[in-house]
């Protein structure tokens, strides 16, 4: 009989014959309604449905069924039907994975040692973190089978879908006298803390006692002698004398203001400044112009004369009984004297910085076209002096004036762009009286003319100034001096430059008599001229 008729019969029960009993052939899971009984009394045992097998196909039957003398399954072990009549397939384990993985011998202590039912050991009573349905529970067991049982309907007292349950916890009590805890370690815990409270409070103490050294609560400061001494002479001094006579001139054209200063030379309100301080002022309707004491005390002022050529000007403030600036000379500074610069720079009234005397006779175009470029023979300084001294006072040691600050040296493209970089210049104080008296005077200043425009030019060997065109009827026409005449010296002053050759024609008079001495086509020359008027 070939194998796909054996499995045929197999497969197709008889109908004839007598229905086998169950208990010996147990039914597959597809062949049950229900196996599950009630006991004795129940309902009757169902028994199994007859089957309706197709016929296997050749080719299926060649790759599916059991090889020729297998009866069982493939792994060539009989089946034998265990305790609860499922079917164990596994063949044994050799002797190695026995040995590693199977269970210990029955004389060996079990991993699980719950206490017995009346206590444990010592005598404390049931454990409360030992569930009493331990040894019960199917899977602390490893020796349950496995069970083919209905799908999981919910959380149950047993097994793995039982709910998670809150163990109990230690109290003080339980933790000190339960014996939960080793006494040595309670011992060792509690000398741990009081090591560490020790330490703080040796720690605290200690701060709180260096903190303590760094105050005193009865310190009382001693008594200090009186100021600082200001003896005649010092910068301290010389302020409190000056400071009075000068005052700050407050400028307004339209909406446009600006900022000077000036000194009083005279009792009745005469206030010496510069020019470029009161000239937009000058004829333009609605402007005033307005003086301010160093004691707060505001006037109105008025000018009285302007000289832009050598960058001059009286105003005079309706004031009484002001305090009058001593007037000194310039003509005995030297290099390296003290000065002191008073005025208001960048609008900071009463403002006082010191320095020295850098330099004297120092030729310094102030600006002005045509004419009326204004050229000084300054005295340098490097007191500090920043746009708004301009007009303010420069005194020396005694306190008398000896030059009135005009301008400045800066690295900024204008001089408001620029601050003091120890490059001042001030008006001397000689030339600046004889100014001042003729315009309170007369309103106006004259000055002696050459009649000449020049230009600074040097050789490598020695400097002058090359006349570039000649004035008609002037002194210098009149006197012979043609164009391209190099001045070098105008009476006993040399001249370096055409700013030079200004101001030694300016420091004459009109009128004066003087030798210029010249280089004309190489050769030196010397002629007499007559300085006229300006």
């Amino acid at each position: 009989m070939s194998d796909e008729q054996d499995a045929r019969e197999r497969a197709e029960p008889d109908p004839a014959a007598p229905p086998q009993d169950t208990a010996q052939a147990p039914p597959g899971p597809a062949e049950i309604e229900d196996v599950r009984s009630e006991g004795a009394g129940g309902p009757p045992r169902l028994t199994p449905r007859p089957l309706e097998r197709p016929a296997v196909e050749p080719a299926a039957a060649a790759a599916f069924s059991r090889p020729d003398g297998v009866e069982g399954a493939f792994a060539g072990v009989a089946p034998t039907a265990s305790s609860n009549g499922r079917t164990h397939l596994a063949p044994a384990p050799t002797a190695a994975l026995a040995t590693a993985f199977g269970r210990p011998a029955t004389d060996a202590p079990s991993l699980q040692r719950p206490p017995d039912e009346a206590g444990d050991a010592d005598g404390r009573g049931p454990d409360p973190f030992w569930n009493p349905d331990a040894a019960r529970d199917p899977w602390r067991d490893p020796g349950t089978p496995v069970e083919l049982g209905p799908p999981h309907s919910g959380g149950t007292e047993d097994g793995i879908s039982s709910p998670a349950r809150v163990g109990a916890r230690l109290s003080m009590r339980e933790l000190l006298f339960g014996r939960r805890v080793d006494p040595k370690a309670l011992a060792l815990l509690g000398v741990v803390a009081l090591l560490i409270g020790a330490v703080g409070g040796l720690v605290g103490r200690y701060t709180a006692e260096g903190a303590n050294s760094l105050t005193e609560p009865g310190a009382t400061l001693t008594s200090t002698s009186g100021g600082k001494e200001r003896p005649p002479g010092s910068v301290a001094d010389i302020a409190q004398r000056v400071l009075p006579a000068v005052v700050s001139l407050d400028v307004k054209v339209g909406q446009e203001s600006g900022t000077g200063s000036g000194v009083v030379i005279d009792k009745a309100g005469y206030v010496l400044t510069n020019n470029h301080v009161v000239a937009p002022a000058a004829g333009a309707q609605g402007a005033t112009i307005e003086a301010v004491f160093s004691d707060g005390t505001r006037a109105p002022a008025a000018i009285v004369g302007r000289d832009p050529k050598t960058d001059l000007a009286v105003v005079k403030v309706r004031v009484t009984n002001p305090t009058v600036a001593t007037i000194g000379t310039s003509s005995s500074l030297v290099v390296g004297d003290g000065v002191i610069a008073i005025g208001s720079p960048l609008g900071l009234a009463g403002t006082v910085t010191e320095g020295i005397v850098s330099a004297i006779d120092r030729p310094i175009r102030l600006g002005g076209d045509g004419s009326d470029v204004a050229v000084i023979d300054a005295v340098q300084t490097d007191a500090a002096i920043n746009p708004g001294n301009s007009g303010g006072p420069l005194v020396d040691s005694t306190g008398a004036v000896v030059g009135i600050n005009s301008a400045i040296r800066s690295l900024g493209a204008t001089q408001d762009e620029g601050g003091s970089i120890g490059l001042g210049f001030a008006i001397p104080i000689d030339d600046a009286r004889v100014i001042a008296e003729e315009l309170i005077r007369t309103g106006a200043v004259t000055h002696a003319d050459l009649g000449v425009n020049a230009r600074s030019v040097t050789d490598g060997a020695s400097d002058g100034a090359e006349v570039q065109n000649v004035v008609q009827g002037g002194a210098a026409a009149a006197a012979g001096i043609l164009e391209g005449d190099v001045i070098v010296k105008v009476g006993d002053r040399d001249v370096a430059g055409a700013d030079e050759l200004v101001v030694a024609v300016r420091e004459r008079n009109p009128g004066d008599v003087v030798t210029v001495q010249l280089v004309r086509d190489g050769r030196p020359l010397t002629v007499t001229a007559t300085l006229a008027s300006d």
